[in-house]
Formats: structure tokens, sequence, C-alpha cells
């Protein structure tokens, strides 16, 4: 049996990758020299696992090597803190005027459904390529994106080529799609909600932790939420459930948790990041801890102000702003600020960032930020641009799908895009499965300072 995102010897070529992106390349070398040298493989496998366990001397020496690269990964990057009175001290935004009364049901609603909408589009290409994604909507006529993706029409040889997202192919086509079905971008939301109507505003990573101990299979786990997982029940706690033989730290993971921190802070972005520091800690690092950050902030401008630009503001202001994430989404939003040509944008925004894996937070950050500003506010425009840009297409889509829902409010989102999920999500936390949006932005706005509209 193997189990993806967790093998010590298929987290080794992650580990070394890691090390590189962060400046240690004299290090990663030495010790790919020993690995490979013995037999391990330096290129990760592609599906989270290697097809065959790696005999017990080579698994015994990759568990080694980790440790050894956990030690040299301890140290922080400059301007990138790992404290949060040290990142909070580089905030630029005013201290939180209080709950805005523009804060509605309808917008709470808007922002747990466009978020839904958003993860759905995604689902079924998610880790498919940028062309790859082109290629499927030109041969079923569906370019430029404006829909559901659909399997009809589709040729087999592009079918075999570009094939659809094992487990979503079957719930997330427009043909297929009865209810939101069950997603970990989803998933986390619920667990966030779950925890704020537990303890309010004293969240701390070990009770973020027992939540998942308590509540989330593990098998509904990926990459650093997998290992953090694992590490927890190794008996480690948090932060050091983050920092152990995690090669995924700076992977997008935490930054698809916190949404909901800002929905239920509305016009507080310092609490809501907060809150998504507290949570993304116990499985993240420095830019993927920046990147919980920077979605909760977002989210807390979003059920709040009226315009696209005061979302960003509150997000690139919680981000230490001489950290790789920060100068990405800064670049990203001048980039699609001076393009109107989305094809270009993504142009360059993967020459810029095509080295990192599809899953780490720097290039998603600087993609969902690019497609909010080339979508001008447009909630079918912006969902659909994040979604062809390619990397993790699902939960980019659900990002940005939360963040124009909750500026438009539900009643303004277009029914072609909610009507098939049928106010019903599917979900593995217990008490939760077939849940209606409308009921959890009820609970949302229940948990909002100064309570309701």
């Amino acid at each position: 049996m193997r189990i993806t995102w967790i093998q010590p010897e298929d987290l080794v070529p992650h580990a070394l990758a890691t090390a590189r992106l962060d400046g240690h390349g004299a290090s990663a070398d030495a010790v790919e020299r020993r690995w490979t040298a013995a037999g391990g493989a330096a290129v990760p496998p592609p599906k989270g696992a290697s097809p065959v366990e790696a005999a017990p001397e080579l698994r015994a020496l990759a568990a080694v090597l980790l440790a050894e690269l956990d030690a040299v990964q301890a140290a922080d990057r400059p301007g990138e803190p790992s404290g949060l009175d040290e990142i909070a001290a580089g905030w630029s935004f005013g201290e939180s005027s209080g709950r805005p009364a523009g804060t509605t049901l309808d917008r709470l609603h808007g922002a747990w459904l466009g978020r839904a909408v958003g993860c759905v589009l995604g689902k079924p290409v998610e880790g498919l390529p940028r062309e790859g994604i082109e290629e499927i909507l030109r041969a079923t006529d569906s370019w430029p994106l404006s829909g559901y993706f659909t399997a009809v029409g589709l040729p087999s040889d592009v079918a075999a080529r570009r094939p659809w997202n094992r487990r979503s192919k079957a719930t997330s086509l427009a043909e297929n799609i009865d209810g939101m079905p069950e997603d970990d971008d989803l998933n986390y939301p619920l667990m966030a909600l779950l925890l704020l109507e537990e303890k309010g505003g004293a969240i701390t990573p070990e009770a973020v932790a027992q939540s998942w101990l308590d509540l989330l299979p593990a098998g509904r786990t990926f990459t650093a939420e997998r290992v953090a997982y694992r590490n927890l029940l190794s008996g480690l706690v948090p932060p050091a459930t983050a920092t152990t033989g995690n090669p995924f730290a700076e992977w997008i993971g935490a930054q698809i948790r916190t949404d909901v921190y800002g929905w239920a802070h509305p016009g507080d972005p310092a609490t809501a990041a907060s809150l998504a520091y507290r949570d993304a800690v116990v499985s993240h690092v420095r830019n993927g801890v920046y990147g919980a950050m920077f979605a909760a902030a977002m989210g807390a401008a979003a059920v709040a102000s009226s315009t696209v630009d005061d979302v960003l503001d509150a997000g690139i202001g919680v981000l230490p702003p001489e950290s790789r994430i920060a100068v990405a989404v800064r670049e990203a939003r001048e980039l699609a600020s001076s393009e109107a040509d989305w094809a270009k944008v993504l142009d360059v925004l993967h020459e810029r960032h095509g080295h990192l894996h599809w899953v780490h937070v720097v290039n998603n950050a600087a993609l969902v930020t690019a497609a909010l500003v080339h979508g001008r506010g447009d909630f079918e425009a912006t969902i659909c641009a994040t979604v062809t840009g390619g990397w993790d297409t699902d939960s980019n889509g659900a990002t940005v799908g939360g963040i124009l829902g909750a500026l438009l409010g539900a009643e303004a989102l277009p029914e072609r895009w909610t009507a098939p999920l049928r106010n019903r999500l599917a979900t593995s936390i217990p008490g939760l499965d077939g849940i209606g949006f409308d009921v959890l932005a009820e609970r949302t706005l229940a948990l909002v300072p100064g309570k309701a509209e």
C-alpha cells in the first residue's frame, strides 16, 4: 500500500526542492548526493507517492536526511519572520472601526456560495497544466470558459492526454453536478466555523490541532496537513507539527482554511489575520502562514467593502512586505493593472513562477491577485480567468469565488452558476453533511461582533 504525501522516501525530493528555494542549495546538493548514491530518487513522484515501497534501509536513510534538512530550514529568512508580533509590526492598515453597516446576511451567503461555485468549477481540472485546460475547452467548443466544464463532445484522444481529476470527474462536470461535492476547500472553512462557535477569539494552535483529531478524517488531508496530522499522532504539538519532516509547509494548504475568520470579522483584517496565523502554524511556516493571513484579511474586507482594490489592500497589508509572497502579489497586481490581455498576464506569471510546484502558495497567491484585478468585480469573469490560469484550480477558484460572492452578495450571483449546487454541501465533517449555504451564512452572521442585519 502506498500512502500519498507522507512516505519518507517520497518526501526527500520535495524537501530538497524546498531547501533550494529557501537558499540552501549547497546543503541540498550534499544531501542529494548521499540520497541518490543510496538509490533514492531526486525527482518528486508526480502523484504524491512513488509506485514501489522503498527498502527498509533506504526509508531509514530518508528519515535521517529529512531531519538534517529540517535543521537547515529552521532559521528565519531575511524579511520573513515567524512570530505573530514580528509580522504584525509591519502591518500597513489602521485599527478596526468595528462592524461596518454594509455587512449583511446576503453578503455572507454570497461568500459561502461563491466559494463553492469557484471550487467546483476548478475541481475537474485540478492538476492539469494551463495548456491542457485550454485544450479541453477548445475541444468541447467551450473556449473561452464561461460555464462548468463538460465531457460532452470531448474527443477520446484529448481525454486520454488530458485526464480529468480522478476524484472530481464524477461530481463536478456540468452534466453531473448535483449539489456541492465534498472538498477540502470547503471542509476547512467548516472547521473554522466550528472553532469560532466553540472558542470565539480564544482559538489557539492547540485547539485547531485538537479539532483536526476530533473531527477531520486523516484521509481528507493532503500535503502539509497530512504531514502535520501524522506528527500529531506521533505526539508532537504545534508548531513542531509544521516543522518536522514537512516539505510542504509553504504550499497552499493553510490559505484555503481561513476565509471564515475574515467573514466573521468584517472590516477587521487584523483580527482575521491573527486568527488565521494561529490556525496556519499547525501545518505551515513563513509564506505558507502569510498566505493564510492574506486570505483571511481579504475575506474581512470582502464582506465589508465595495471594491476589489479594498480587498487587495487589506490582504497585502498583512503580508511582511519583503516576503516572497508579498513581492509576488504586488508584482501580479501591477501586471494585471497594466495588461488587459489575460493570456499575456498568464504568460508572465508562469514565466516568473513556473519553477514552483503547482500547489505552492506563492504562485497561486499571485494568480489569485492578478485574476481579481483582471475580473474588475465581475463574478464569472474572475472565477473563469482564475481557473484557466492553471495551478491549484479548485483552491484558487474557491478563494476568488468567495471574495466576489462577498462583495456582490448571493442575490447578485448568476443562477446558472449557483442552481446546480442545490443549496447543499457534502462533507465528512460530523454533523454538517448536507448543510445549506444559507444556514452557513446565518451561523457566520451570528459570530459577527455587533450581530445581525
